[in-house]
């Protein structure tokens, strides 16, 4: 037999062990039995209706659905133009983004138990012995030989009783949870700028009103000047009128600096310098659109810190899972095989081959109790991540409750504050009218005055918390995301959206 024909045949039968090795290990990597509790979502209460709802109805779900880009709701163009760029340009949402890559690596790395390993060490060396070197007259002293050696290492700890798959588990759902911090993170900063727009919007309604309040104002005072100047008025009633325009010129300017404190928060959530960027003026006119609600129970499937919570709870279920597995025995398999030879033509004949097989486990007998140790830490803190679940569900009722109540209440409050606007309109211009006639005094118009003012700068920063508690609400309810879009396998998904298991 030719030395091709003894390689070709060493190759067939190293095939052929390999084969017969894979398919075992396949075998012993779903034959272990898992063990740990089986995962059950925490009960969470849910009320039937919002308290705060009552008879205020925003919209019934089926009006107007909240879609990805939920801040097309409030039909503003320029809006629209800054959310868009969060996504590319926010750094928090870079850095939220990258540890949820962080994690699906981590999840990749342990998921990798689930196959053996393999290492290959080839190495070639050149030796001579001493002819000194004991026992006496060895035929090997004084020789100088070559040693190649091509093996090929092979080590696998058995998936038995759930070790590698609860471990997975966990990183998975980690991994999810991850996901959902990743959309909470995105969630909050979409409501925030839509949030300190709307403030900025809202000053520049209020600083609209001051500068048609100080046009008036100026004109009253240049009537005051002109009436003195013909001995109608007093010098006094002239440095009233002056008093009050001065003073409502400097409420004007006063609006620039929370004006520019917003815009540069826009700004900085665009992810650019405040002096590169520039809001445009576009005072506040529009009240907040109606806002689909729905049900409480929607909730928990609409709030992506809600499922971040649960999957970490599944997460702490499945440490359960794994601080089990300590109570039995771990199960190794090991193999190496390959080639040795003294002379590098002859290494990949098949007299050169070698292997040795094998299997290992390790069974704790005594730990003095660290493995119950390491399962009560286990329980405990699926204790608090149940409680922090159910916290986090509470705390989400709350926040829709809050604005569900501050939208109510402020439109309210907003009928009411529109009546007083036009009383006190009407109180102005009757002051007005006694005063050109000589019967009182410019105090009582001044006094008229601010009353009107105040009253309809009041009504401005009324619109303006509407639209924020508007903005709130949204955001309360999860925007437009449902917890459809956590990745089912984020390690293999490079995107944030449901798979198949």
């Amino acid at each position: 037999m030719t030395r091709s024909h003894q390689t070709a045949e060493t190759l067939a039968r190293w095939q052929t062990r390999w084969s017969a090795l894979v398919v075992a290990v396949g075998v012993l990597q779903f034959a272990g039995c898992a063990v740990g509790p089986k995962y059950k979502t925490p009960v969470a209460p849910a009320p039937p209706a919002y308290k705060e709802l009552g008879n205020w109805k925003t919209a019934q779900p089926s009006d107007q659905n909240l879609g990805g880009n939920w801040w097309e709701i409030f039909q503003d163009p320029q809006l629209n133009a800054l959310e868009q760029q969060i996504n590319v340009s926010n750094q928090n949402l870079k850095a939220s983004l990258a540890q949820y890559q962080q994690s699906r690596a981590a999840l990749r790395y342990v998921r990798a138990d689930y196959y053996p390993t393999l290492t290959a060490a080839p190495s070639a060396t050149r030796q001579r012995t001493s002819k000194h070197r004991p026992p006496q007259n060895s035929i090997f002293n004084g020789l100088t030989f070559n040693d190649f050696v091509l093996p090929i290492d092979l080590s696998y700890q058995v998936n038995v009783w759930g070790r590698v798959s609860k471990n997975v588990e966990f990183y998975r759902e980690q991994s999810q949870a991850s996901a959902g911090d990743l959309a909470v993170v995105n969630l909050s900063l979409h409501g925030l700028l839509a949030v300190d727009y709307f403030a900025a919007r809202s000053l520049d309604a209020e600083e609209k009103l001051l500068q048609d309040t100080v046009g008036q104002y100026q004109q009253a005072f240049q009537l005051n000047e002109d009436r003195y100047q013909g001995g109608l008025a007093s010098e006094v009633e002239v440095e009233q009128a002056r008093t009050i325009l001065e003073t409502t010129r400097a409420q004007m300017v006063d609006v620039g600096v929370a004006r520019s404190q917003f815009e540069h928060a826009v700004a900085v959530l665009l992810g650019k310098p405040p002096a590169e960027f520039n809001l445009p003026p576009l005072p506040l006119t529009t009240p907040p659109p109606p806002i689909p609600v729905g049900i409480p129970s929607e909730l928990l499937e609409r709030r992506p810190d809600i499922a971040a919570a649960e999957r970490r709870v599944a997460s702490a279920n499945a440490q359960i899972g794994l601080a089990r597995t300590a109570y039995y025995p771990t199960l190794n398999i090991f193999g190496v095989g390959g080639f040795e030879s003294g002379a590098i033509t002859t290494l990949l004949q098949g007299p050169s081959a070698l292997w040795s097989a094998g299997a290992s486990s390790v069974f704790t007998v005594f730990d003095v109790g660290r493995r119950r140790a390491l399962n009560d830490e286990a329980r405990a803190s699926y204790d608090s991540t149940v409680a922090s679940y159910r916290e986090t569900v509470l705390g989400a009722f709350q926040q829709v409750e809050d604005n569900l109540a501050a939208l109510r209440i402020l439109e309210q409050e907003a009928t009411v504050q529109a009546v007083a606007v036009q009383a006190a309109q009407r109180s102005l211009e009757l002051s007005n009218t006694r005063y050109e006639g000589g019967v009182t005094s410019y105090l009582e118009v001044i006094t008229a005055q601010n009353a009107a003012l105040t009253d309809e700068v009041t009504a401005v920063n009324i619109l303006g918390r509407r639209l924020a508690s508007a903005v709130l609400l949204i955001q309360a309810l999860g925007g437009g995301w449902d917890r459809s879009s956590l990745p089912a396998r984020p390690e293999c998904c490079g995107k944030l959206i449901s798979g198949s298991n």
